[in-house]
């Protein structure tokens, strides 16, 4: 895999490849059901929107919105590179706003073990990943 740049289409595309071929993945998938929509705002792609959708065994990752989804959240382009970079702690964004949730936070708290094999997968593809903003022509 080339390098990709974060929240690209091709970063898109990329986690939906690792998603589908991953096996812890696929295993967390068969104990849990829940949609998830991400928002990132003021990215260089502009806004941002890709979801998480767990059902009935198989888990999708892609582009655009979760149909029927269970939890929304939303964080400007800092904080995703921040959070994806490891230099924000996800609770500490969370408790001081710069992540916003939107639906039923109980559902991600339930599936942890589905965030532990996305962690993985988000991981690996991260070593392919840049973080630069690309220069405006």
């Amino acid at each position: 895999m080339g390098a990709v740049r974060y929240l690209s289409l091709e970063w898109i595309d990329a986690l939906t490849k690792a998603v589908a071929a991953d096996a812890a993945m696929q295993r967390a998938a068969a104990e849990n059901t829940i949609a998830i929509t991400q928002v990132v705002t003021g990215t260089p792609e502009g806004d941002v929107t890709y979801h998480l959708a767990v059902s009935g065994g198989r888990a999708e990752f892609g582009a655009g919105p979760a149909a029927d989804e269970d939890l929304r959240m939303m964080q400007d382009w800092d904080t995703a590179v921040g959070v994806a970079t490891r230099t924000v702690n996800p609770q500490d964004a969370l408790i001081d706003g710069r992540i916003r949730l939107g639906g039923d936070p109980m559902k991600l708290m339930a599936a942890e073990s589905l965030f532990v094999a996305l962690d993985g997968i988000f991981n690996e593809v991260s070593k392919h990943t840049t973080y630069d903003v690309p220069d405006k022509p």
